[in-house]
């Protein structure tokens, strides 16, 4: 799967290149950002890879206790490295953290461990972490939908949640964000939600068919509860991520065959079109603002539509790489820019010489982030996972 590799590059570097032109290219900046977000564009192709292949992991390996062990481990190891370079550098004046208002450190703490963090009413301690929390909320309905067997049904899921955007979505536009935070108390939703998600993750990943039925069920419902009425962004795009990703989900059916490719064309055509419904209807700011928003969704799905038509076709091997490489790419590159920030300062000008320097600096980097933490996390989860017992793999089965 090259090309997916390529997909996750490009949108790794446009990522990148959204965060580095604050420091580096200003003014160019300023005048293509109504016009086109770069950061929504790289965003939407990393939810689509994102749908397309998690489901079809948990469904290939058919145990939900191996794809949570796997996910773990690909997510939490560079996670944790980049969060205790973030502290350190903290306390030594080198970078700021965000403020927590008021918030205690065990309640930070708990919501940034669960990856829900910006679903929990807490900031991120770097702003890119909280595509990780509807990441994450992705995760929990796919094991939900796997576990009542209706993890087939992707298409129709994507298709209810962008109606759900563009119509029925509107009672929620007037709620404000992380409108259960204020309602119940951030802490105490910390708590719960926490305490919910292990729950239902263990649960889930029980051999009692009734308690892994009870665990997805009840993890799918505190996802859904939480982007509907705890997201920082709007509600609707908080529903429209996630249709963006379970259309992903259908197309990798239509793929394989276990839908007809006009299956999938339907699918898309309806997730597009509510999606531009609902940015141009409840979008913030103004015209410019939303058509730029809608210019950067749709060149992301005919972007993913193009590396899926070059699918077979061999992928130059740079490309690949920088897919590699992409999840360091995308958490190591706020760290720089803040060292950069708490050191050198921002330039007033645009230095294009300044932002090729940056990703010099920048990739060689990750390589190592990558071969140093990430591949050994991924080995010590693959081991684990097939060190479980395959009791767990002959209960649970993809049903056909």
């Amino acid at each position: 799967m090259g090309w997916l590799d390529a997909l996750r590059g490009l949108a790794a570097l446009v990522v990148v290149f959204d965060h580095s032109s604050y420091t580096f290219m200003a003014e160019f900046r300023q005048e293509l950002m109504p016009q086109f977000n770069t950061s929504r564009y790289g965003i939407m192709v990393f939810f689509l890879v994102s749908g397309y292949i998690i489901p079809a992991s948990l469904e290939r390996r058919g145990c939900v206790r191996t794809f949570w062990i796997v996910r773990i481990f690909r997510i939490y190891p560079l996670w944790v490295a980049v969060i205790s370079v973030v502290l350190s550098l903290s306390l030594l004046g080198v970078t700021e953290i965000r403020p927590f208002d008021g918030q205690s450190v065990a309640s930070v703490a708990a919501a940034h461990v669960t990856m829900l963090q910006e679903l929990l009413g807490t900031p991120s301690l770097l702003l890119i972490l909280w595509t990780l929390s509807y990441e994450m909320a992705f995760y929990l309905l796919v094991v939900a939908l796997f576990t009542v067997r209706l993890h087939q049904r992707s298409a129709a899921v994507a298709v209810t949640l962008a109606l759900l955007a563009a119509a029925g979505v509107a009672a929620g536009v007037a709620l404000p964000a992380s409108a259960l935070s204020h309602l119940a108390g951030t802490g105490p939703l910390i708590a719960s939600a926490s305490i919910a998600l292990v729950v239902a993750v263990c649960c889930a990943s029980a051999t009692s068919p009734a308690l892994r039925v009870f665990g997805g069920v009840s993890g799918g419902v505190l996802a859904l509860v939480l982007v509907a009425l705890n997201g920082t962004v709007p509600l609707w795009e908080g529903l429209v991520i996630l249709a963006v990703m379970f259309l992903g989900t259908a197309v990798h059916r239509a793929e394989h065959g276990r839908s007809t490719r006009w299956h999938a064309v339907g699918t898309a055509v309806v997730v597009v079109a509510c999606a531009v419904a609902s940015a141009y209807r409840y979008g913030d700011g103004d015209d410019v603002t939303r058509r730029g928003w809608i210019a950067a969704f749709l060149l992301a799905v005919l972007t993913f539509g193009a590396g899926l038509a070059w699918r077979h076709r061999p992928v130059p091997g740079l490309l690949t790489g920088l897919g590699t490489i992409s999840y360091s790419v995308y958490m190591v590159h706020p760290v720089l820019l803040a060292v950069i920030d708490g050191t050198v300062g921002r330039w007033r000008r645009d230095h294009f010489v300044l932002e090729v320097a940056f990703l010099a600096v920048l990739l060689p980097l990750c390589v190592l982030t990558h071969r140093c933490v990430e591949a050994p996390g991924h080995a010590w989860g693959r081991r684990l996972a097939l060190a479980q017992p395959t009791v767990s793999s002959r209960v649970i089965r993809p049903s056909r």
